[in-house]
């Protein structure tokens, strides 16, 4: 699961800061996307560039489920109103994962960035 890219002394103290707060707040992945210095880290840029598309898959995943939910009832409705903020917590233990200097994969997000070779 876990992958080498680059020995751990090449990754600072900086790229793990970014790279964990890009999970829960994907704006700072896009800034780090867009900074030259920043996106010619190899860990920031993975991290950053993986951050987004996990954002976005969840936050299908929660329109979907959300619309869904709503319409079948109220009260199964009202308990997905507490479905985006139980999946952005997910986010917490990716951030947590990448502040370790840890290479990880997420199912399918990673797969996929990697056959895009955006990573």
């Amino acid at each position: 699961m876990a992958e080498e890219k680059a020995p751990a002394a090449e990754i600072t103290e900086n790229d793990k800061l970014m790279a964990a707060i890009s999970y829960p707040i994907p704006l700072l992945a896009i800034v780090i996307l867009l900074v030259e210095d920043m996106k010619s880290r190899p860990f920031q840029k993975f991290h950053a560039v993986q951050s987004l598309a996990a954002n976005i898959a969840l936050w299908v995943i929660i329109v979907i489920s959300a619309c869904i939910l709503g319409l079948a009832t109220f009260f199964i409705g009202f308990c997905g109103g507490f479905l985006p903020l139980l999946l952005w917590f997910i986010t917490f233990y990716w951030a947590y994962l990448s502040y370790q200097g840890q290479y990880f994969d997420i199912p399918v997000v990673t797969d996929f960035i990697k056959n895009q070779g955006w990573v």
